[in-house]
């Protein structure tokens, strides 16, 4: 639909019709007599209303029942920490061609914003309250830019299938628990079974895959096996050993999950994992014990992010909405560190021991 509306900063978000409400007027040619439901800055809209053939309508009521229709929805979806949305604006990111939906507004803790939206950067945490199509609006939930928090009303699709679904996922993790298979080869098969069952289609198996994580670990993999080729994951063990390894493994291990820790707030904990499990595995063959223990000192430091809402998603997805700050996650995350730390150098080795 094009409108000149674009120039003013002001977006259709709705079309009536004669008496009917046609939501998501986007790709709607518009007719004469034609009322548009805008959105913008008051300031924007009244200059709107100068365009040729429009005129303003400001008596109109509408409610939210007139943002949506069968075809078209509302859903909130916070911007996630790895959004290549970060510090752009919706203008500049094409957001509205590239995602098929129209933000009606942002939510930044505790400031809600309606106006200017497609020049407002956006930033990690934001909550924004986005109208689309509702085929479009279920593909942002495979969007690694958004994590959704509203649900779009949409009809449970192979109901027929979701008892072998529940099977798959059940005997997945329950037949390595038992020692009858490996994780791998159950996973595997149950996302063949999952496929081959229509419980889902290839196309929506291969859009559920974050391929962002795939390239990290393709990236840190070699990283990791570098290290320990180059001999650099030695001489750093060396040198971890003669700084802190005659306080004993105990000491060591309690050195590895805080390093650990403190890189997981900053970075992937995939990558945290990868570029510390050679070099723990190299200190404990200089300090002649088992690497187990320091494997899983990583593996659970790499899973333990709470000082910051850059760590993990989840954290990500409560820092809108909930209208968190930064000092938040410092102030309750830090001690919830430090007690994972302490109980972590405790038990670990009472579990897992170092001979």
């Amino acid at each position: 639909m094009e409108t000149g509306l674009e120039a003013h900063d002001v977006e259709v978000v709705g079309l009536i019709r004669d008496d009917q409400h046609l939501t998501g007027a986007g790709h709607t040619p518009i007719r004469a007599g034609d009322l548009l439901i805008l959105l913008g800055p008051a300031r924007e809209l009244l200059k709107a209303g100068n365009l040729p053939g429009l005129a303003l309508k400001a008596e109109v009521q509408l409610g939210d029942e007139d943002l949506t229709s069968e075809d078209v929805g509302l859903v909130e979806a916070v911007v996630s920490p790895t959004s290549h949305l970060r510090g752009r604006t919706p203008r500049e990111a094409f957001f509205r061609q590239r995602y098929n939906a129209t933000i009606l507004a942002i939510q930044r803790r505790e400031l809600r914003l309606g106006a200017g939206l497609s020049r407002t950067p956006l930033s990690v945490g934001d909550t924004l309250l986005l109208q689309g199509r509702r085929t479009f609006l279920r593909e942002l939930g495979r969007d690694s830019d958004f994590l959704l928090i509203g649900e779009v009303d949409a009809e449970i699709a192979r109901r027929d299938r979701m008892w072998l679904a529940l099977a798959v996922m059940v005997a997945v993790p329950i037949l390595p628990a038992l020692g009858l298979a490996p994780i791998v080869v159950t996973a595997l098969a149950g996302a063949a079974v999952m496929v081959l069952g229509g419980c889902l289609t290839m196309q929506e198996a291969y859009e559920s895959v974050d391929w962002s994580v795939i390239f990290l670990l393709a990236g840190m993999i070699p990283l990791g096996i570098a290290l320990e080729d180059s001999g650099a994951a030695r001489l750093l063990a060396d040198g971890v050993a003669a700084g802190v390894g005659w306080w004993g493994p105990t000491i060591v291990l309690s050195a590895f999950y805080l390093l650990a820790s403190l890189l997981t707030e900053l970075m992937s904990n995939n990558a945290t994992a990868i570029l510390l499990t050679p070099i723990a595995a190299a200190v404990a063959t200089q300090l002649g014990v088992s690497p187990r223990p320091f494997l899983f000192a990583i593996a659970f430091a790499a899973s333990a992010s709470f000082m910051t809402p850059l760590g993990y998603q989840t954290n990500a997805l409560v820092y809108g909405p909930g209208g968190y700050r930064y000092r938040d996650y410092l102030r309750i995350g830090t001690p919830l560190n430090v007690l994972f730390w302490l109980l972590s150098t405790l038990l670990i080795p009472v579990f897992w021991p170092f001979r």
